[in-house]
């Protein structure tokens, strides 16, 4: 503990933050990775007008929280007031639009990842680009709003993502990570930046429209991992600690999307080896060894923090319907005077889950809360069906809850797998589902047929993740790749543990997956209906 304090003392820690769906974390680590303190607050996402948004205010009143709460366990376990750090690095949800004037002022509401009002912006530039655009992107974002006439866009002079609007208010410079930036604009990875052709491509298209500017005008600059990006501003200092008593000059490592400092915090940034996010989305990650033989509307193409290529298999909904009934169950037991932790709550209903059918006795479960864009859903509808064959009861209802969070992502690693037969040596999983041992892991790794690792450090995921790569730019490591050093200095002595699948769930979770296409047609109904 001595040692801890005086390292903080003489401001060699390393300051991480994650805006995340649902909470903003923060993370003080070590040269080595150790995590010497952790902060957060919770906050969410509005829907507004059809949109999914988080207000701008929120943003940084949500960040100071978060900030404020990482400074007070600092001080309350180590006596000392947070003054000075090595380096700082920012993360949060990658994509969405946010859109800002020569004067800095937001023109439109942040558009979230979460939206599915693109699809024909996703369609056209999948054509015009013979390259997968998914509806969530920052381009298919801009282009709609074209398509759309929306007013704004004369006087648009930078588009970027949440991690790059904050990263630019606390230093300002307009750069972005290449992980993150790769889910704006296609890269070119032997470039390291955006795909000159197709830069030219998007130009040439909305030539039309008569815009003052071009697409790379607006965009954030590129970087990859170890470059430098900027330093903390007097400015930045009074919009992250209001109290001040952090000091400007701090460097700052690219701001990383959340599916990048997810492989960062899992070392899944070699080919042939991948990881699950699971949260209020679920997203796998799989660095390829070669380009696809084809474009799949199921699969992003992204990059590592360094530029590799990756295949990601992205569902916008996944715990948030499990979290809900969780919330119910504990709302009746203190009707009842049963006060249960909540954590006690989702490890008791967890276990349990794993009791019920293979199958889940045949009922049918959707945690839509949100358009999924895997199987054609434009708007959320959470729904339970359960036959009058089904067998009703609450290990069965658990277990369901647990086997459709990962359905729409396993539609994308089916392909993967399956069709363009992806090796896939190492799978790790991190979020708050895994929290439980050997319950969501089992599930998972069976569904995907694939042994499923997890780390004790998972739980603090992208927070961590993007403090790693900000500790990268320690002049120790110069000398390092990103993968050395993680393998070397990071992840040496971490223990990990490894779940493989086991036949018997695989088969009822088969079943179930067959249930569960078959009835997509039941849910597109109901949205219809505007129940």
């Amino acid at each position: 503990m001595l040692n801890e304090k005086q390292l903080i003392e003489n401001g060699n820690a390393v300051i991480g933050i994650e805006l995340g769906s649902t909470r903003i974390k923060a993370v003080l680590i070590d040269n080595k990775g150790t995590i010497l303190a952790t902060g957060g607050e919770n906050w969410e996402n509005h829907l507004i007008d059809g949109i999914w948004t988080y207000h701008q205010d929120e943003i940084w009143q949500k960040l100071q929280l978060a900030y404020a709460d990482l400074a007070k366990t600092v001080k309350e376990k180590y006596k000392v007031i947070l003054t000075q750090v090595k380096a700082i690095g920012v993360s949060a949800m990658m994509h969405g639009y946010l859109v800002f004037d020569k004067d800095g002022n937001q023109l439109v509401p942040f558009r979230t990842w979460r939206n599915n009002i693109t699809l024909q912006s996703s369609q056209e530039l999948t054509a015009l680009f013979q390259y997968p655009i998914p509806q969530r992107w920052s381009i298919a974002h801009l282009h709609q709003a074209l398509l759309n006439k929306e007013s704004h866009l004369n006087q648009i002079d930078y588009l970027t993502t949440l991690s790059g609007y904050v990263h630019w208010q606390l230093t300002g410079e307009r750069v972005l990570g290449i992980g993150d930036a790769s889910g704006m604009f296609p890269i070119d990875t032997d470039r390291l930046d955006y795909n000159q052709a197709m830069l030219n491509q998007f130009d040439e298209h909305i030539k039309p429209y008569q815009l003052r500017w071009k697409i790379n005008e607006i965009l954030p600059k590129v970087l990859v991992a170890g470059q430098s990006a900027g330093k903390l501003t007097e400015q930045g200092v009074l919009l992250l600690d209001p109290t001040g008593n952090l000091q400007a000059g701090i460097p700052l490592c690219p701001p990383e999307g959340d599916a990048g400092t997810g492989m960062i915090a899992t070392n899944c940034i070699k080919e042939k080896t991948g990881n699950i996010s699971a949260g209020t989305s679920a997203f796998a990650m799989i660095v390829l060894e070669k380009s696809l033989s084809k474009r799949y509307p199921e699969l992003d193409i992204v990059t590592t923090p360094a530029g590799k290529l990756v295949a990601m298999a992205h569902a916008n909904n996944c715990t948030t319907e499990i979290n809900a009934w969780v919330n119910l169950f504990g709302e009746c037991l203190h009707l009842f005077g049963n006060k249960i932790q909540k954590e006690e709550l989702f490890e008791t209903l967890f276990l349990h889950a794993l009791e019920g059918d293979l199958d889940c006795g045949n009922l049918l479960a959707y945690g839509f809360h949100s358009g999924e864009h895997n199987v054609g859903l434009s708007e959320g509808c959470p729904l339970f069906l359960h036959p009058v064959n089904g067998k009703f009861n609450l290990a069965n209802f658990i277990r369901v809850q647990l086997y459709t969070a990962f359905g729409a992502m396993k539609l994308g690693m089916d392909i993967l797998i399956e069709q363009e037969k992806v090796n896939i040596t190492r799978i790790l999983g991190h979020g708050g589902i895994f929290k439980t041992e050997n319950v969501a892991q089992k599930i998972l790794a069976s569904a995907l047929n694939t042994p499923l690792a997890t780390m004790n450090t998972a739980s603090n995921g992208g927070a961590w993740g993007i403090a790693l790569l900000a500790n990268y730019l320690n002049k120790d490591y110069a000398n390092y790749t990103l993968e050395n050093y993680l393998d070397q200095v990071i992840f040496k002595d971490i223990p990990m543990s490894l779940i493989q699948p086991e036949e018997e769930i695989n088969e009822g979770y088969r079943r179930f997956m067959a249930r569960y296409t078959q009835g997509i047609e039941i849910v597109k109904h109901i949205t219809t209906l505007g129940i």
